[in-house]
């Protein structure tokens, strides 16, 4: 292989977790969550087994042959996924729930900060999508819009 031109790959390693939550936005009435989320703003919450897929996008290395070592992002995702939310109630014992709604996309956008805040090398990580139901998901690639 030709060591000046490095072949560009995408890896994804799929994590499932378990977690409840209740869809209810602290901006919003509770007659407007009631009338926007349905049987999802239930007092007690609900639950869901979700999927996560990370991807990360680079070049290989000629030396390893990898992206990435995927030891490595196993323990990111043990980071940023398992410990702070998996078997947990997300509005109720992770932070940033209690004031951001836990739909799946802000779900996504959390994973995002919470890898991005333990890789050594964020700058791979291509996208998040986060698996809600086995018919919908949502998708963060790190993007931002001002308002």
């Amino acid at each position: 292989m030709n060591h000046n031109k490095k072949p560009v790959v995408q890896i994804t390693r799929i994590q499932k977790f378990s977690a409840a939550h209740r869809l209810h936005s602290p901006h919003l009435t509770d007659e407007e969550n009631k009338g926007l989320f349905g049987k999802c703003n239930h007092p007690n919450g609900h639950g869901h087994n979700y999927k996560a897929e990370i991807t990360l996008r680079g070049p290989v290395d000629p030396q390893s042959g990898m992206l990435c070592n995927i030891a490595d992002l196993k323990i990111w995702i043990e980071e940023a996924i398992m410990k702070p939310m998996d078997h947990k109630h997300l509005d109720m014992d992770v932070e940033w729930f209690k004031t951001n709604p836990s739909t799946m996309e802000n779900i996504a956008v959390f994973v995002w900060q919470q890898l991005t805040s333990v890789m050594t090398m964020p700058e791979l990580l291509q996208g998040v999508k986060i698996w809600e139901t086995d018919n919908h998901f949502a998708i963060y690639k790190g993007e931002v819009v001002t308002s």
